[in-house]
């Protein structure tokens, strides 16, 4: 039996499985998701508040406003969103920022007639040592509050001119109270010249989870991608042998057409014994027509089919039993 070289097919499986293996390997992060080194995985995509969708109820559960934090000793309270911007419209533009960015503010506060934002959105989690952090930078510019401005574009204007703008620092910290119903957030500070904000958030959603199973090729499917590469070689390269080498033509183009036949043949041939052997069991027809003995011993028919001679004589014999 001739079989076509397979070195191509193996090199060609062995390039296919690396690929596949390198783009297995690429992790995508999903955003307000953050796994470490050591295998930790913390996901507080939970603690994201989304707009509602059109004509969809929110759940019983489900929190539908923003995040609000009191600022006790500072003048002012405020309101954020974790990974995303605020849900709740802003009344009036926040200082120093841009109309095209206003949508994207994910903190603020409002004093004084006014609104500064304090951070951009953003979602991507970091983490320094076990302590699990967000900032949003990109806010207001620092001490605008402070300063005598104009009204109006003028004053935006004047705030842009300030390099350092506001931001703020979210660490999150992992709530093992088995009574806790909610997340909590908390203002820790700000800092002298109202640049950085710190808050806290204490929840079970920042405690250590186990990252879900991602949907990719597994080695299963590898392997059956090598072997489906493997097999289509194998026949395409054994045409080309048969047809071009042995000159063969009609199915006998096929590699080991030979070895295919007989399998084909063994198959049929099992499929008769068996359905042979299934007939056996199957009842027969039987009727008034079954073949009976007659007077003389020949088998005959005593139902349909009988002949004139047969009635005759079947007449005579009970004639005859019945005068004796």
């Amino acid at each position: 039996m001739h079989f076509p070289p397979l070195p191509s097919a193996l090199l060609l499986a062995l390039a296919i499985h690396s690929g596949v293996s390198a783009a297995a390997d690429e992790k995508v992060v999903e955003p307000c998701t953050v796994a470490s080194s050591a295998g930790s995985f913390y996901d507080l995509r939970k603690l994201s508040i989304l707009p509602p969708k059109d004509g969809k109820k929110p759940g019983k559960n489900e929190k539908v406003d923003d995040w609000h934090a009191r600022g006790y000793d500072y003048p002012s309270n405020f309101t954020l969103n974790i990974c995303e911007p605020v849900v709740g419209g802003l009344e009036h533009r926040p200082v120093g920022i841009d109309k095209d960015l206003a949508q994207n503010v994910s903190a603020y506060y409002e004093t004084g007639g006014k609104i500064y934002s304090i951070g951009q959105q953003n979602s991507n989690l970091t983490l320094r040592g076990r302590r699990l952090v967000l900032q949003y930078t990109d806010g207001s510019p620092c001490g605008g509050e402070n300063k005598k401005r104009d009204n109006g574009d003028d004053e935006d204007k004047k705030s842009a001119k300030d390099s350092r703008r506001k931001s703020t620092l979210i660490s999150f910290h992992c709530d093992k109270d088995p009574l806790a119903t909610a997340p909590s957030l908390t203002f820790v500070g700000a800092s002298p010249d109202e640049c950085s904000y710190h808050f806290e958030v204490l929840s079970k959603d920042a405690c250590i989870g186990s990252e879900p199973a991602k949907q990719g090729v597994g080695p299963g499917a590898v392997f059956a991608i090598i072997g489906v590469i493997a097999i289509l070689v194998y026949f395409l390269g054994g045409v080309f042998y048969q047809r071009n080498v042995a000159h063969a033509r009609g199915w006998r183009q096929l590699p080991n057409y030979s070895m295919w036949a007989g399998i084909g043949s063994f198959v049929k041939d099992i499929f008769i014994i068996g359905t042979s052997s299934c007939a056996r069991f199957l009842p027969s027809r039987r009727g008034y027509s079954a073949l009976s003995v007659s007077a003389n011993g020949n088998g005959a028919s005593r139902g349909r089919g009988r002949g004139p001679e047969d009635e005759n004589r079947l007449i005579d014999q009970l004639d005859e039993e019945w005068d004796d």
